[in-house]
């Protein structure tokens, strides 16, 4: 396996690299970053040879991008949102598989040319998207009837921690996004920020938390999915830390999340400069320590499926786990135990694809080209657990008793 990492110096991606660096079938790995102190980071940490460097000026450069991709087996793809469509272009024509961690859509465009190279490009595999495809997936599977999906779930993590995470924060909230909709009986209804407000149990230590609608993708990728089996309502809703939440609702309330331009004269000159005042209060975020940490560190999903098996109604829950950030689990200890939640899915992706362990060509969802079973058993071997509560309900309550709990694969 020959695997080439864009944007792999960033705080995501290194995890998924130092993943990948443990499996003896990888035969090279390459950290293609315009960050050459980041990029020198990441293979100081491991092995001596274990990997190389490879500098690459995605915007300014495209096609020594593709010239340098071609000949890897699978591009892992950790730029950010707004270079996604840029990015996929340059795998597709590469003749590379591919998969990266957003999946906003703008990957769809390049579909044809992944078909024509008999190649896969999987839109979105981390944690959501990605996982909660496959949890979803999961519950479906184990129904005759799907009326709902409702998608939760809780990213604790600094809001500025990088420029891709404030970037992730900012696009999420922008009241005129196209792509913050929800899926009801056939139509999707474009909803604004702060929408459909609902109390979500997240599983310790994170707790009660309330959960607002969001734009991924996971909303129109399983509508399609799912169509078979009748589905009638996706929602996939998500939040932040409290601090972050508040700052965002604060924005959102004056307006300043639609980036209004400003003047602001130039200290003893005669000079001004025209900025985006969000754009201003987002660089000033990625340099203060409001911005870049945070008091609980983690991620935990939340995904309710309600369905018929048999003539019955059930409703399936599952969530996942993982170390706490206290420190006693060195390797996820702070940030760590939020960046290698998104981080490992997205190693376990890539070796799927290398290995040919996926389904269909062209640009795919997670549900379309991984079995769920497959993702699960490799993330309980990295601290990732899964579990799965079942129990039959009245369409005027969901608290009749258990019928199963427990972990996937017990």
């Amino acid at each position: 396996m020959k695997i080439f990492c864009l944007g792999g110096a960033g705080r995501i991606a290194r995890e998924a690299v130092l993943d990948l660096a443990t499996d003896p079938r990888v035969e090279s790995i390459t950290i293609a970053d315009a960050n050459t102190t980041a990029a020198n980071e990441v293979i100081a940490l491991m092995p001596a040879g274990r990997a190389t460097f490879q500098h690459v000026d995605l915007l300014a450069s495209p096609d020594a991008c593709i010239h340098a991709m071609r000949g890897h087996d699978v591009v892992m793809d950790g730029t950010t949102i707004s270079l996604n469509g840029l990015s996929t272009r340059c795998i597709a024509e590469a003749g590379c598989h591919g998969i990266n961690l957003n999946g906003f859509g703008d990957e769809d465009q390049h579909d044809q040319t992944f078909r024509a190279n008999n190649r896969a490009h999987v839109a979105g595999f981390g944690m959501t998207p990605g996982l909660t495809n496959l949890l979803a997936v999961h519950a479906a599977d184990q129904l005759d009837h799907v009326e709902s999906v409702r998608i939760s779930h809780g990213a604790f993590r600094p809001i500025a921690f990088s420029r891709s995470i404030a970037e992730t924060t900012t696009y999420e909230y922008d009241p005129d996004l196209p792509g913050r909709v929800v899926y009801e009986n056939g139509d999707f209804t474009q909803v604004p920020p702060f929408a459909r407000p609902r109390e979500i149990e997240l599983p310790p230590p994170y707790g009660k938390t309330v959960q607002y609608i969001i734009p991924h993708s996971e909303t129109r990728t399983l509508a399609k999915f799912l169509a078979p089996k009748g589905v009638k309502l996706i929602e996939v809703r998500g939040t932040w830390p409290a601090p972050n939440m508040r700052l965002i609702s604060a924005l959102h309330e004056f307006g300043i999340l639609s980036n209004p331009r400003v003047r602001l004269p130039m200290p003893d000159t005669n000079q001004s400069i025209d900025v985006g005042v969000l754009d201003a209060i987002a660089e000033h975020l990625l340099h203060s320590t409001a911005g870049t940490t945070t008091a609980l560190y983690g991620y935990a999903l939340h995904v309710e499926v309600i369905g018929i098996k048999n003539g019955q109604r059930e409703e399936h829950v599952l969530t996942h786990t993982h170390p706490t950030s206290d420190g006693s689990v060195p390797d996820w200890a702070g940030l760590r135990a939020y960046t290698r939640c998104v981080g490992l899915p997205l190693a376990i992706g890539v070796r799927l694809l290398a290995l040919g362990q996926f389904r269909g060509r062209g640009v795919l969802s997670p549900e379309q080209a991984f079995t769920p079973s497959d993702v699960f058993d490799a993330l309980r071997t990295r601290q990732i657990h899964i579990h799965h509560t079942t129990r039959i309900v009245h369409q005027t309550q969901l608290n009749r008793p258990t019928l199963r709990h427990g972990e996937v694969g017990d």
